[in-house]
């Protein structure tokens, strides 16, 4: 795994996804769609449309769900996506926690010179594979107040780079979704990853990840209130599996339960 020090991950995460949309003759893609389907068990009863109707590996990759697939569910906070939490806790002393022993900088993470915010609050990391789902859903309702890109490397985020790789969550490039509630405030943090084509948003069609038009830092500030978002809609989505991350003031007092045990847990987005 060392060998990805010298990889230029970025270029390499780009070209893959140029290759994940291309479209090849209809009987080749269809073939393809379906050996990556098999590779990954992937269940294809979920899906929206019939493999067949899909365009490219990448045009499946980021498929949406048939309706009622994934009920929403009754409490104030639900999963934002198909995925393994493989970190959460409390925010104490500034610091979210990687892997054992490894941990990073809130401010650094998020880009934002105020931690009052959070002070006390909750963290929980969602690691998305390839079988995955991988569209992202706002975990509650509120409105949309920001949106920060960040860009960085494009480390893999395995488990041999989130133990190894120190402050990896600060060296890879992410989107920030910052969400006003009544409730309190909550983030919603998209962390590229190597092959990860490009970060979407529903809402946000200026943004595009690792692309030519955007390679340094972008904020999108929104009036307050103009950009409702329900819990459990669509907020974006990776083109290759990646890292979500939540950010939680502490008045999201439920998410103290979520936090307690540190044992992976594997979830499912609850939307629709």
């Amino acid at each position: 795994m060392k060998v990805l020090y010298w990889v230029p991950k970025n270029l390499l995460s780009f070209f893959a996804g140029k290759l994940m949309y291309f479209k090849f003759p209809k009987a080749m893609s269809s073939k393809l769609i379906r050996l990556f389907a098999q590779t990954y068990h992937i269940n294809l009863n979920e899906a929206e449309k019939n493999i067949d109707d899909y365009n490219s590996i990448g045009d499946f990759f980021t498929r949406k769900l048939k309706e009622g697939v994934r009920p929403l569910a009754s409490s104030e906070y639900v999963h934002p996506a198909d995925s393994k939490m493989t970190a959460r806790g409390v925010i104490q002393q500034n610091q979210l926690i990687q892997a054992k022993g490894k941990s990073y900088l809130l401010q650094n993470f998020l880009g934002a010179a105020s931690l009052e915010t959070w002070t006390n609050g909750f963290f929980i990391t969602y690691y998305l594979c390839p079988t995955d789902y991988h569209r992202v859903h706002s975990p509650i309702e509120g409105w949309i107040k920001e949106v920060r890109y960040i860009p960085g490397q494009l480390w893999p985020v395995n488990n041999w780079s989130v133990s190894n790789i120190d402050e990896l969550f600060l060296k890879n490039e992410r989107v920030i979704v910052e969400i006003e509630s009544t409730k309190g405030p909550m983030a919603v943090v998209f962390v590229g990853a190597t092959n990860v084509g490009s970060i979407r948003l529903s809402f946000e069609p200026a943004l595009r990840t690792n692309h030519a038009h955007i390679r340094s830092p972008e904020t999108w500030t929104y009036p307050a209130k103009s950009r409702p978002i329900q819990k459990g809609q669509e907020l974006g989505m990776f083109c290759m599996g990646s890292t979500v991350i939540i950010v939680a003031s502490p008045t999201w007092t439920e998410l103290s339960k979520l936090t307690q045990d540190s044992a992976p847990q594997v979830v499912q987005v609850r939307s629709f």
